[in-house]
């Protein structure tokens, strides 16, 4: 049986009962939390408190390259406290906040400003900070103020920077201080006014396109200025299998280059725009059935490294505008886990690497988590239902916003414990405080 009150963060417990998936294989144990870190684990452990793991995957938590939490400036659609209570629920011990608020996250005060509203999260709120001067593209950062807090990944995200030059001496930059510049790859003249993917359906519907190239021509750029400069870059929610392909031959070289996709990009194709609901507006857009083919095998394969949510909540109010003139974004944190068990086909340590300790080894946070279950480490923890089985409802997200383009469906692969630091923040499905 699950504990009906929460525990103290140093409260001793065994998670009893389950299969415990991490980098280094899979095997039945229980695991003894004492004091927020792993004191033991092996079979047929006892303790007077137990967490219920039977018939569950027990793993490392989930690690979330790119989450909006909205905090500061556009509250109404979320907070730090709404978005992390979001992702513990989805099975997230962690999460990186994109800079993309107002005002950005372009200098240490405001960086500070959001780890001291995450010390109370039901997560771990790690902060990107903005590549250049208010994500306008013209100016630096100051990537080394930023970098001294803790922060290790830096992106414009919303926005590609767009000269060539300035990203080579931020890549110059960033390699010097042993950080890791995120791309969000598009081209802004050729993807100036489109809405959704360039192809048959937007030529169908009347809806202005962004083509392909708008991103490729970028992630083209990227991996030359990272051979140039020996810098590694990471790239944001790859969408196109010409992308794909460019990142695998730059591994295939030895390149330095990571990757990530969103759900959305492996489970929806621009088909869904065709009644113009804006819930399926989302930037890059969603693409053609041969890209979304060529995103899952190279989710597969390993070309991309990583499952990121680009968890992007909006207000009610925002969405139900125009096709033209509504906000791009979905909603991710709580569907992620259960849509890559449910969509992809790969066996429980492959779908975990990709959530798991492969992004947080992009994050820079491999000391805390994604690591191997074993005695000493820290106790950030994901208990996962593989079997279990829901609905998306959106009214019953823990987001503000419910701009989800999964209401109603079916899924399977329920989280149903989060351990952060040795304290259980979900409890058989329900946030404990």
């Amino acid at each position: 049986m699950s504990p009906s009150q929460p525990f103290a963060i140093d409260s001793a417990y065994v998670i009893k009962g389950g299969t415990v998936v991490d980098a280094t294989g899979s095997r039945q144990a229980d695991v003894l939390v004492k004091k927020g870190r792993i004191a033991a684990v092996d079979k047929a452990l006892d303790h007077k408190h137990v967490i219920d793991a039977a018939g569950c995957i027990v793993a490392p938590g989930l690690v979330d390259l790119h989450t909006h939490l909205r905090e500061p400036g556009r509250e109404e659609a979320e907070t730090v406290e709404s978005g992390s209570r979001a992702a513990a629920l989805g099975g997230y011990t962690a999460v990186v906040a994109m800079p993309n608020t107002e005002p950005a996250l372009d200098n240490a005060a405001a960086v500070r400003q959001v780890l001291d509203l995450g010390a109370t999260a039901l997560c771990d709120v790690r902060v990107a900070g903005a590549i250049t001067v208010g994500r306008r593209g013209e100016q630096l950062a100051p990537l080394g103020e930023m970098a001294a807090l803790g922060v290790r990944l830096f992106t414009d995200d919303g926005n590609g920077v767009q000269d060539s030059r300035l990203m080579r001496r931020a890549l110059e930059y960033a390699g010097a201080l042993g950080v890791t510049l995120a791309q969000h790859c598009e081209d802004e003249a050729l993807a100036s006014g489109g809405h959704m993917n360039e192809g048959a359906w937007s030529s169908r519907l009347g809806v202005p396109g962004i083509p392909a190239e708008a991103e490729e021509l970028m992630v083209l750029r990227d991996i030359a200025l990272s051979r140039l400069t020996g810098t590694p870059v990471h790239f944001l929610h790859l969408s196109t299998a010409g992308s794909v392909a460019m990142v695998g031959a730059a591994k295939a070289q030895g390149l330095r280059v990571t990757a990530e996709a969103a759900p959305h990009h492996f489970t929806l194709t621009d088909a869904e725009c065709a009644g113009y609901d804006t819930v399926f507006k989302v930037n890059p857009p969603l693409r053609g059935e041969a890209d979304v083919a060529a995103v899952r095998a190279a989710l597969a394969d390993g070309t991309i490294d990583a499952i990121a949510t680009d968890h992007a909540p909006h207000a009610l109010e925002a969405k139900e505008q125009p096709f033209d003139q509504a906000p791009p974004g979905m909603l991710g944190l709580e569907t992620a886990l259960a849509l890559g068990l449910t969509e992809l086909g790969l066996d429980h340590q492959r779908l975990l690497a990709l959530l798991s300790w492969q992004p947080a080894r992009i994050a820079g946070i491999s000391g805390e988590h994604g690591g191997p279950i074993v005695e000493g480490a820290s106790a950030n923890l994901t208990v996962i239902d593989p079997a279990a089985t829901w609905v998306v409802e959106p009214e019953h997200l823990a987001s503000r916003s419910r701009n989800t383009p999964y209401a109603g469906r079916k899924l399977t692969g329920k989280v149903r414990h989060t351990i952060l630091r040795g304290e259980p923040v979900v409890l058989d499905a329900e946030a404990q405080r």
